[in-house]
């Protein structure tokens, strides 16, 4: 990264009033968390997949609840106790205490189902999860448009089959197979109500909002949902985009700067320039 870039944030930070934060599945590998791209990636962590040739896509599938639920528990329960077990890197406090920095504060939209930013102590209010999130739960045959909490769920799994091995989590209205409450592929039966008030909740912070920038972090193009959402932003505010993706930074039809990095790394670099410029900056600037 050049110092002209990083003056050039600051600069940034010190003109908007509001930061949103996008994120991809990218934020998460500096806490721990496998790296799906491609099935190299994929087939590391779920190895009794590789040889039945299943992949990220055919295994997000709801159809699995209904043909083999084991099997869907089993990949769904090892992701849920794993996401459980993952602490958040040093990258999310930094967002947190650049999200104070702002007049109308911070607000998150993410494709991540695996609730870092909650567990990193943002605010529920102000976190969008579009895809959904694995600690809620709801009916796999639509009984209901519940939703609940999988707190009380407590998945086994065999590793080596990739098989849940106790108990079904369980819809409390019929009886059914509980799933996930995330958006998969082919999926006609998601519940999307939480987040679609997620959804109203963010849509009325940018409301309150002139000139957010948006801080976009790990997120690809194979899907496009965070990427489409921040340009989207970007474009409807004229305001600016500060892109850090390791292996996919371009900028291109915007104002904004690419970082080819991964998400702690930048995030430290950005950090470390602005405790030092930020403060001054901002007092030439009034809201």
């Amino acid at each position: 990264m050049q110092q002209g870039e990083l003056k050039t944030i600051a600069k940034w930070f010190s003109e908007a009033d509001g930061l949103l934060i996008t994120a991809g599945a990218g934020i998460g590998v500096d806490s721990g968390l496998p790296d799906f791209r491609g099935n190299d990636g994929f087939w590391q962590a779920y190895p009794a997949l590789k040889d039945a040739k299943l992949d990220f896509a055919d295994m997000a599938n709801p159809s699995w609840f209904s043909t083999d639920p084991k099997l869907a528990w089993g990949f769904y329960g090892h992701r849920l106790e794993l996401y459980r077990k993952t602490k958040p890197h040093e990258g999310f406090a930094i967002l947190n205490r650049w999200a104070k920095l702002f007049p109308r504060g911070g607000a998150i939209f993410t494709s991540n189902v695996d609730g870092q930013f909650q567990a990193a102590g943002f605010s529920e209010d102000l976190i969008y999860e579009c895809h959904g999130s694995i600690h809620q739960l709801q009916c796999s045959a639509m009984c209901t448009d519940d939703i609940w909490s999988a707190q009380e769920f407590i998945p086994e799994v065999d590793e080596d089959e990739c098989k849940l091995t106790n108990e079904f989590a369980l819809c409390p209205h019929c009886g059914a197979i509980a799933r996930p409450n995330i958006l998969m592929f082919n999926d006609d039966a998601w519940i999307d109500e939480r987040s679609r008030q997620q959804g109203e909740r963010l849509d009325a912070w940018l409301k309150n909002t002139n000139y957010p920038l948006v801080v976009e972090l790990g997120a690809g193009t194979a899907i496009p949902s965070v990427r489409e959402f921040g340009e989207r932003i970007v474009d409807d505010f004229n305001s600016r985009l500060i892109r850090i993706n390791l292996r996919e930074a371009t900028v291109s039809g915007f104002e904004g700067i690419g970082l080819s990095m991964g998400s702690l790394v930048g995030l430290k670099m950005i950090d470390a320039h602005l405790e030092s410029n930020f403060a001054e900056l901002r007092q030439e600037i009034s809201f």
